[in-house]
């Protein structure tokens, strides 16, 4: 699909489970709320069934057997999406939509998905740290490390929301911060929400020589950081909190029913993991509602 600037679309990973519908039911909001097209991918992974048989085949009997896996695999897929187009049809009518059944793995078929994306929107089973590292189920933490476009990471199932409405963002300073701060007032104007702004300064374990002085400098941070957004988002209540403690264990507190938490990616190093910072990481592991995350503005100019 070709699109223009202000038509990327958004892009869903279809769950082949119909009761987990979160991200797509997210994701159709989304593109309706933007006036944008929606495109739904499904990947139905590495076409090996000849192999996963472990049975001895000859080589003709070993290319029927994939050549009709393939098949079962690509209709079941076709009646995911399927499903999927009826679902976005019934709760938005007028959302334009588009479908796509990959071969490969979820997280790559999402990428290259993702190229021309407003955003990337993928459904969170809270899988244990481990699963997330190890585990091919897993696509929120990949995905969030190497895509161009944020990556909105969308919990089953869904959360419970606050009044007034409210989306969180991390600040700490950085291009990244600054990037993901732009895109959390995009999305709270978009929903006539509150942004909180929050700098979490966690204190060294052996302590500051000048504790008020550490505690000056980081409002001083969180206060430049946001200053000048709300200007062009008058309509935006704007919260500065600052924080003592854990990044993570506070963030997501604070988010806990929120609409969004917004944070950059702050990743370094050639590891799939690594390319997210640490509190990206945590956060993505322990939020209960929607996090966006951020890519760096050289990662979505590649």
């Amino acid at each position: 699909m070709t699109s223009t600037r202000g038509r990327r679309p958004i892009v869903v990973g279809v769950d082949p489970d119909p009761s987990r519908r979160s991200a797509l039911a997210w994701a159709a909001d989304e593109a309706a709320r933007r006036g944008l097209p929606l495109r739904l991918v499904h990947a139905q992974g590495m076409t090996t069934g000849w192999y996963w048989s472990g049975e001895f085949r000859t080589g003709r009997e070993q290319w029927e057997f994939r050549e009709g896996w393939e098949k079962v695999a690509r209709d079941a897929g076709d009646r995911v999406l399927e499903e999927a187009v009826a679902f976005v049809g019934n709760r938005h009518p007028g959302v334009e939509v588009s479908r796509y059944l990959v071969d490969g793995h979820p997280v790559w078929a999402l990428r290259e998905q993702a190229r021309d994306a407003t955003m990337a929107v993928v459904g969170s089973r809270h899988l244990s740290r481990t699963e997330e590292l190890l585990g091919s189920a897993s696509v929120s933490l990949p995905l969030t490390a190497h895509a161009p476009c944020p990556v909105v990471v969308v919990p089953e199932p869904e959360h419970v929301t606050q009044r007034p409405a409210y989306f969180v963002i991390g600040v700490d300073g950085s291009p990244d911060s600054a990037t993901a701060i732009d895109f959390a007032f995009e999305e709270a104007s978009l929903r006539g929400a509150e942004l909180r702004a929050l700098y979490v300064w966690r204190p060294p374990r052996l302590g500051v020589l000048d504790l008020s002085a550490a505690e000056h400098e980081g409002r001083r941070v969180l206060y430049e950081s946001v200053a000048g957004r709300t200007a062009d988002h008058p309509e935006v209540v704007l919260r500065h909190e600052f924080v003592r403690g854990h990044p993570v264990q506070v963030l997501t507190e604070a988010s806990a029913h929120a609409l969004g938490l917004v944070v950059g990616s702050r990743g370094h190093g050639g590891f799939a993991g690594m390319l997210l910072g640490s509190v990206s990481q945590g956060v993505l592991r322990h939020a209960r509602c929607p996090v966006f995350v951020v890519p760096s503005p050289g990662r979505r100019a590649a």
